[in-house]
């Protein structure tokens, strides 16, 4: 059996550091590894229970005492074997979760107060919808509270009985040599109560799962990662405790003529060597509308080279206002077959050419075939 670490290791902390500086090594490290955060991650949860353990002992100055001087081996003479889960762990320290997790980790040791979990939805959406934002119905399942028994459980006009396991106090206290051990009673779940009549629309649960219509408005520029939080619209909380959230996570398709780069975008198109030579007017979509765009390409322009069109890309997130920059990347198209017009006036222009720079023809359409 692997040897256990130092507890002030653990936690970071020296061995002369006062009760305040403990509790603030601990909230980090619980906020760091709480299985909420990260879910399915083994090593996670180790480290939780670990830290968990270690707070539990140097928080408490008598189990501090006998840890300074004998070690381990001194906690174990006394009985003290740590947490048996993850329950016991959140029941003992219930005041420092709820002080700084907003999902998933609020619990309370007497009345079982627990915040609903969040939800997500994931929407897709196109480059289009994603330029000028639209209000998009989502359509979702979820846990509601109960109609007929106002999420009690009981069937109505019912009470509960007090847990006989308990005594209504939602925990168990052992002692075991010198210390208390405070667990959630596992026969209530820490409600302190038992419900004899339960609810025979819910069965008991509080809660029933339903079809949620939620009408939720996008934000022009939003990106693929984008998360909108829509505040209550998650699952219901138990014995009162408050609903959850509704995360809306974007995916934006790809375009089949922009490619998105933050709030830039970026496309090519395709000329004649002609049209380089003499500067041309071609069109292009426009996000915002059905219509197409006319912008003027120089003449002389270079084969790969970029345009930059100032204010013509994405409208910036949260900025209320902006835009980014469209980048049009030419694409100049060298003609594999010619008539013999063509080639006649090509052949003319190539001896213009050559007569200009001092080049051979031959030179000339190298460069050409190059381009």
């Amino acid at each position: 059996m692997a040897s256990k670490r130092d507890y002030y290791e653990i936690l970071g902390v020296s061995r002369d550091s006062d009760a305040e500086e403990i509790k603030k090594a601990y909230r980090k490290l619980a906020l760091q590894y709480h299985p909420d955060r990260n879910p399915g991650d083994k090593e996670a949860e180790e480290r939780f229970k670990e830290a968990a353990e270690a707070y539990e002992v140097l928080r408490d100055g008598e189990k501090r005492r006998i840890y300074d001087l004998y070690g381990h081996a001194g906690l174990e003479g006394t009985g003290f074997t740590g947490f048996g889960g993850f329950e016991d762990i959140f029941s003992a320290f219930g005041d420092i979760f709820e002080d700084f997790f907003g999902f998933g980790g609020r619990r309370s040791r007497r009345t079982g107060v627990r915040r609903g979990n969040d939800l997500r939805y994931d929407l897709e959406l196109s480059l289009e919808d994603a330029y000028g934002g639209k209000e998009e119905e989502l359509v979702f399942d979820r846990w509601e509270s109960c109609e007929q028994c106002g999420g009690s459980g009981m069937e109505p006009g019912t009470k509960p009985e007090t847990c006989s396991n308990c005594q209504g106090r939602g925990e168990i206290v052992r002692s075991q040599g010198f210390f208390q051990i405070r667990t959630t009673c596992s026969r209530c779940g820490g409600t302190g109560r038992i419900i004899v009549d339960p609810c025979k629309q819910c069965q008991g649960k509080g809660k029933l799962r339903v079809e949620r219509r939620v009408l939720v408005k996008i934000p022009p520029g939003v990106d693929t990662g984008t998360q909108l939080r829509i505040r209550g619209e998650g699952e219901p909380g138990e014995a009162g405790g408050p609903q959850g959230d509704l995360f809306v996570v974007i995916y934006v398709k790809e375009h089949p003529f922009f490619v998105r780069d933050g709030d830039d975008l970026r496309c090519q198109i395709t000329i004649s060597f002609i049209q380089a030579a003499l500067g041309t007017e071609v069109s292009i979509p426009v996000l915002h509308s059905d219509e197409e765009k006319n912008i003027a390409i120089p003449e002389g322009v270079q084969p790969e080279e970029i345009i930059r069109l100032k204010g013509m890309g994405m409208p910036s997130l949260g900025r209320g206002k902006g835009y980014g920059d469209l980048f049009v990347k030419i694409i100049v198209k060298i003609p594999t077959r010619v008539s013999q017009k063509q080639r006649e006036l090509l052949a003319e222009f190539a001896e213009l050419e050559s007569q200009k720079l001092g080049t051979k023809t031959r030179d000339f359409w190298d460069k050409i075939r190059g381009a």
